[in-house]
């Protein structure tokens, strides 16, 4: 049972992953070092940015996407549909044709993965934990579903906040966040978020958020900031030392609170079933 679990499991897999690419990284900001006082004028302004354009609804486009970990680097071509704080959808495409090769549908409380070409079905709960094993990045479905949109809601309270340090046009919020810390590097010309950094109680980095390439929108006669490019990366805990897995997210084109109706996913009848839950690791992650 165990064997036929990985054999499919490497097939799913292949198929996620199918396509190659060269990776590309997003490029980063120097961290500012300079502490200063919270004035209304930066509280103001991290209100407004912490609020991420709530009138922004829904996305749906086409983005390349590149998954990297330690012992792979790969690109697919994605269409995305998003409802925000709902679900998602990617029909993910591969090869010279494009042809569609798998279907992946997030609702906030279950995941499903529809191989086409090998007429599989991987279904599971959305955890924090399948997230993980499914694309090696287990930020949790909120996080990965607002980093699809390119707008993060920043929750923590002013109550929670550190300190302020700045360098140019740029500013760093950091907040006490559970048992670590969370920092916030927010453009204050653009009042947008370019990066977000988690850390541990001991001050290592659990987790990074990257924005670049923005681009404006009109939304519902609003004017909105969106970044072009979204990498999100994790770091874990090994025997062999600290390991990153990273994933990319490049847009082509898109449109915001475009009408139409619920994201629809029909479960296939007939296919190979494997529960996610009862997975420990995808072969493809293991170190």
């Amino acid at each position: 049972m165990k064997r036929g679990i990985t054999v499919v499991m490497l097939l799913v897999i292949q198929v996620f992953l199918a396509g190659c690419g060269d990776f590309e990284t997003v490029k980063r900001d120097d961290v500012p070092a300079e502490e200063i006082a919270l004035t209304p004028e930066l509280l103001s302004l991290y209100k407004e940015v912490a609020k991420a354009s709530p009138f922004v609804k829904s996305v749906e486009g086409y983005a390349d996407i590149w998954i990297k970990t330690p012992k792979k680097s790969q690109k697919v071509y994605c269409s995305i549909q998003l409802q925000r704080a709902r679900d998602a959808r990617l029909i993910i495409s591969a090869g010279l044709l494009g042809w569609p090769v798998a279907d992946v549908y997030f609702s906030p409380d279950s995941l499903y993965v529809h191989d086409i070409l090998n007429n599989t079905l991987l279904t599971g709960r959305n955890t924090q934990e399948n997230l993980g094993k499914l694309l090696g990045v287990d930020s949790g479905y909120e996080m990965f579903s607002e980093s699809l949109l390119g707008l993060i809601k920043i929750k923590e309270s002013v109550s929670a906040l550190r300190s302020v340090k700045k360098n140019g046009d740029k500013l760093m919020f950091t907040f006490k966040s559970g048992s670590g810390t969370r920092e916030a590097l927010i453009d204050a010309s653009a009042k947008t978020l370019t990066d977000l950094y988690l850390r541990d109680s001991a001050g290592q980095k659990t987790a990074e958020l990257h924005f670049r390439e923005f681009q404006s929108y009109s939304v519902d006669d609003k004017s909105v900031l969106v970044p072009g490019e979204i990498e999100m990366m994790r770091y874990e805990k090994s025997s062999k030392g600290a390991v990153v897995n990273t994933l990319l997210i490049v847009y082509d084109e898109r449109s915001f609170n475009k009408p139409s109706e619920s994201i629809e996913f029909r479960r296939p009848e007939n296919v190979k079933l494997i529960r996610l839950d009862d997975v420990v690791k995808l072969p493809w992650l293991e170190r």
